[in-house]
């Protein structure tokens, strides 16, 4: 006789529910109802046959929830290698508001490498996103070419500025050229660096410390070098 659990595994939500009712209605166990019910749906061929036949479907459709689960694994381990790039001896990330938008900017940045961290928390004027943005870059770019850098990775998380400052001459904005052109200046200093755009939650060391630079008067710098 076929286990009770088994039937339970390849019944329908509608035939357990049938055999609720019919449980119910004729005084009947739950096992003894789904059973009765299960070779209602069997037929000719039989509740063996039924089982054998729904149970092969469960087992492909597991093969095929793994199979789709592993690809999407895969998709994201590849998403996850085009943001974060080779691995270099250094490595930065940047970010920058404004509030409202335009209006007091704050930026923060982070460089990490063998020599030490260096963590950036700013009151930076006033502007718009954008300008906070290349405004944090910048200050980030400074303090790499001050410490002599080579081998950097730098991230953010704004299309508009990495775009803008990697992009052809053609393309840039008018009106972020000036920064722009400063930004491109300390980039030549650099040996072995590559720009690259990450997702918000990626970049949320540098955003905690552009939304902490709020809490500093307009004049004041943060630049703090950890061990």
């Amino acid at each position: 006789m076929i286990e009770h659990y088994r039937l339970q595994q390849i019944a329908y939500k509608s035939e357990r529910a049938a055999s609720r009712r019919l449980a119910s209605a004729e005084g009947l166990s739950d096992e003894q109802a789904l059973r009765r019910t299960l070779e209602r749906a069997a037929g000719q061929a039989g509740l063996a046959a039924l089982v054998e036949a729904r149970s092969a479907d469960r087992q492909a459709q597991a093969e095929r929830d793994a199979a789709r689960d592993a690809l999407r694994a895969q998709k994201r381990e590849q998403q996850a290698r085009r943001h974060d790039g080779a691995v270099t001896a250094w490595r930065a990330w940047f970010d920058g508001s404004a509030r409202p938008n335009p209006g007091r900017c704050g930026i923060g940045a982070r460089l990490e490498g063998p020599d030490g961290t260096v963590e950036i928390s700013q009151a930076a004027g006033h502007g718009n996103s954008s300008e906070a943005e290349y405004r944090a870059l910048i200050a980030l770019l400074e303090a790499a070419v001050a410490r002599g850098v080579a081998g950097l990775t730098v991230y953010g998380d704004s299309q508009v500025v990495i775009g803008d400052v990697t992009g052809p001459d053609l393309l840039a904005a008018p009106s972020l050229l000036a920064y722009r052109s400063t930004a491109r200046a300390l980039m030549a200093q650099i040996d072995g660096l590559a720009l690259r755009w990450v997702p918000r939650h990626k970049n949320s060391l540098a955003d905690a410390l552009s939304q902490r630079a709020f809490d500093l008067p307009t004049s004041d710098t943060d630049a703090t070098e950890l061990s």
